[in-house]
């Protein structure tokens, strides 16, 4: 597979909720499960939303939720198991972090379970001061 023939866009109404279901369900055990309904309602009140192609194959997601000048987070960034390790992940994040909603922001947050230093390598830093959750259902 050629790196360079991959597309990312960052306009969710081009996004298939059922490839985006399908990635999940492959690649991000904490998101398997997720109703096509429920990530509808979550695309329309994200932004930015980006996604990776190759062709047609969605093999890269993330999105993000901001103010647009204080606070944004980005949630759900997954590449297919399939294209990892060859710098997607790298590219998907900065792509969010390069969209015209986050360039204000000063303080951007993030979660992972197990990808601490693959965010460092990008200059997140471990917060532990915001450690505080609700958790619902």
């Amino acid at each position: 597979m050629k790196v360079q023939a991959i597309r990312f866009c960052d306009r969710s109404v081009d996004l298939d909720l059922y490839k985006l279901q399908a990635l999940l369900n492959k690649s991000a055990f904490w998101a398997v499960d997720r109703q096509t309904e429920d990530l509808k309602i979550a695309l329309d009140r994200s932004d930015p939303v980006v996604s990776a192609w190759d062709g047609e194959q969605l093999v890269g997601f993330a999105r993000a939720v901001s103010d647009g000048v204080y606070r944004a987070t980005i949630f759900d960034v997954v590449i297919d198991c399939d294209y990892q390790r060859l710098g997607l992940g790298r590219k998907l994040v900065e792509t969010v972090l390069a969209h015209p909603c986050m360039q204000r922001v000063e303080r951007i947050y993030l979660t992972t379970t197990h990808q601490q230093s693959f965010y460092e390598r990008l200059g997140f830093v471990v917060n532990t001061s915001t450690t505080m959750v609700l958790m619902r259902g």
